[in-house]
């Protein structure tokens, strides 16, 4: 039985690998003390690939199969040995097994905010974060340029350098595109995809294959959201400064009202978030006749040399006005007076 074990431990009959785990790469078959029997096996699984080393140099390369090692199946490590002319049997030779199952949920983000150039904004500073997935596809190359001699090559000590290629390639990814940065928000395929054509290069170049690639958020830092958020807000009412300042004024109201009463004083912060808030509740029902008659807001009225004609407006206006008026009223901003001798303005303008 000892003559048996000793055998067993000289002379390799069958070479595989079977994966006990996940997250591994490469993996070398131990070969310390032992050799390969000529006519031996090598098994290489559906999702697999096997590398032969010869001193250093990489001889053989098989896909997924079943194969009996000879000088026909082992052609550049018998070129490498010399077989042709005398046949060494058994022989040594470093084999590493690669899996080539896809690594998936390969977590990429920007930690910091990466300025790029907008036709929109011109400089903006994004974050953006999603997750990619690939696979070993050049054995050989990733062998040489990354996992090279070590007993096993795990997923997670490519991570750092894989991050790294991802956030070096928005910038050029987003600029190759062509596309502003409201577009991207708004179709995150599209910035995927122009970031995965960027990418496949930089991949190919260590022998792997990018297979997918995900934006799962493309956003701004909160300062220039802000800004942003104004932008969209001129947008919506056409660019015009004082339907503009309307819509900021009528924004501003309720946390004025909220403010009033926790102004930090007592009777004088009580006292002077009333004032506050009726100011804003004049400046709003100011904004609110100057859009109905067609004047933006604090323009001084053109001098004419004869009283101009009074400009109807259409009922429906002029009762939306009066709800938020009243809404005022309600909220205390505007004193009953205030409101009456508005409402009474109002009537008079009805066509």
């Amino acid at each position: 039985m000892a003559l048996m074990d000793f055998i067993k431990k000289q002379f390799i009959d069958i070479l595989e690998w079977t994966e006990e785990g996940d997250g591994t790469l490469a993996w070398r078959y131990p070969m310390r003390d032992m050799e390969i029997q000529n006519g031996g096996q090598l098994v290489v699984r559906a999702s697999q690939m096997a590398v032969f080393v010869n001193e250093g140099q990489v001889a053989d390369v098989f896909g997924p199969g079943t194969y009996k090692l000879t000088t026909q199946t082992l052609p550049v490590l018998t070129y490498l040995k010399n077989w042709d002319k005398l046949f060494q049997s058994p022989f040594k030779s470093d084999v590493y097994f690669f899996s080539t199952r896809q690594q998936i949920d390969q977590k990429w983000g920007t930690p910091q905010p990466i300025t790029i150039r907008d036709a929109d904004f011109g400089a903006v500073r994004l974050r953006a974060f999603g997750n990619y997935a690939y696979r070993v596809a050049d054995p050989k190359l990733f062998h040489t340029e990354i996992s090279g001699t070590r007993e096993s090559y795990p997923a997670s000590d490519l991570d750092g350098q894989l991050r790294g290629l991802v956030l070096q390639n928005i910038s050029n990814a987003i600029a190759g595109s062509g596309v502003a940065f409201l577009d991207l928000a708004a179709n995150q395929q599209m910035f995927a995809d122009a970031l995965n054509k960027e990418l496949q290069p930089a991949f190919a170049k260590i022998g792997l294959q990018l297979e997918a690639l995900t934006l799962q958020n493309l956003s701004l830092p909160e300062e220039l959201q802000k800004i942003l958020d104004q932008k969209i807000g001129m947008g919506m009412v056409g660019g015009d400064m004082g339907k503009f300042m309307q819509y900021q004024t009528a924004q501003a109201i309720p946390q004025m009202a909220a403010g009033v009463g926790q102004g930090g004083g007592g009777i004088a912060g009580d006292a002077m978030g009333l004032g506050a808030g009726l100011a804003m509740g004049q400046v709003l029902a100011q904004n609110l006749q100057a859009g109905l008659q067609g004047v933006a807001p604090g323009a001084a009225p053109a001098q004419a040399a004869a009283p101009a004609a009074p400009v109807g407006v259409k009922p429906e206006e002029v009762m939306a006005t009066l709800e938020k008026l009243a809404e005022l009223k309600a909220k205390g901003i505007l004193t009953a007076e205030e409101f009456d001798a508005k409402k009474a303005e109002l009537l008079k303008k009805l066509v």
